[in-house]
């Protein structure tokens, strides 16, 4: 319903993503462009999104500082991810999904271990 300013195919190209200003991200039938689903949780514009390789998960970077990780198929919020002073411009998977890479206005980039247990419970 506003600016849109991240865009992600999924890896097998069916689905796309977007994030917006409207502090949404939105998942798309690419072949249709039928709206599928509106996920909702960060409190200010979405600039960046990214599929991980499996496709599984779906990561977000926001104007509210925070990465949040979403399950793609059912939608819920996975764990959100915080450490960033600025907000969050970009995020990117490794090429294996083990690592997110994330870029902030506060002039640094983070690497979070996915596999890390007390990343995936959210501490």
């Amino acid at each position: 319903t506003n600016w849109v300013f991240g865009v992600a195919f999924s890896p097998d190209g069916r689905t796309i993503v977007s994030g917006s200003e409207d502090e949404t991200i939105r998942r798309w039938d690419a072949a249709t462009g039928q709206h599928l689903k509106t996920l909702t949780g960060h409190t200010s514009v979405v600039w960046s999104v990214a599929f991980s390789p499996d496709g599984l998960v779906l990561a977000s970077g926001s104007e509210d500082k925070t990465i949040r990780l979403w399950n793609v198929g059912t939608g819920a919020e996975m764990v959100t991810l915080t450490g960033h002073t600025a907000p969050v411009k970009s995020v990117a998977f490794s090429p294996n999904g083990v690592v997110l890479a994330s870029g902030s206005k506060d002039s640094t980039v983070r690497l979070w271990d996915l596999t890390s247990p007390l990343l995936l419970q959210g501490k």
